[in-house]
């Protein structure tokens, strides 16, 4: 069955070129929310049924969505890296420089960004991104051996 899609109206059958669209742009580090506001792409509940229906696609989509951590954890570099606007010129009221003054909101919005994306990509793949566990038993365990009678 064909369904011709009228204006106005979201893809509802599955179509590989699409998931492949919706995919790559996963990869590149979009939301799936933000991709189906796309008027050309299906609705967030088509493409959820569509996991649930269609193996193939669910596979697909779960190697974007790792490919999406190792996206994320990009950002962050370039996020970290940029400095430009960490700090703004002061200005008299005649327009001459007075110096420099940090600009705390860019650099609370930069770290906000930044753990935003780390929490992100460590939700995605813990193994890889996740916050890692330092466990250290330091002690003694002591095994006491019971005669069979008292079992």
């Amino acid at each position: 069955m064909v369904r011709t899609k009228e204006p106005g109206k979201r893809p509802l059958e599955f179509k590989q070129p699409t998931a492949d669209i919706i995919c790559e742009r996963i990869a590149c580090g979009q939301s799936v929310r933000e991709i189906c506001l796309d008027e050309n792409m299906p609705a967030m509940s088509t493409v959820f049924k569509w996991l649930s229906r269609v193996e193939a696609f669910a596979e697909q989509y779960a190697r974007a969505r790792d490919a999406q951590a190792d996206t994320l954890f990009d950002e962050i570099l370039t996020i970290a890296d940029d400095g430009s606007n960490d700090f703004m010129e002061r200005k008299d009221g005649e327009g001459g420089t007075l110096g420099w003054k940090e600009n705390g909101e860019a650099i609370r919005r930069s770290q906000l960004r930044v753990d935003a994306r780390k929490w992100m990509a460590g939700k995605l793949r813990p193994k890889k991104y996740g916050e890692k566990l330092d466990i250290e038993h330091s002690g003694m365990v002591v095994t006491i051996a019971k005669e069979d009678s008292a079992l």
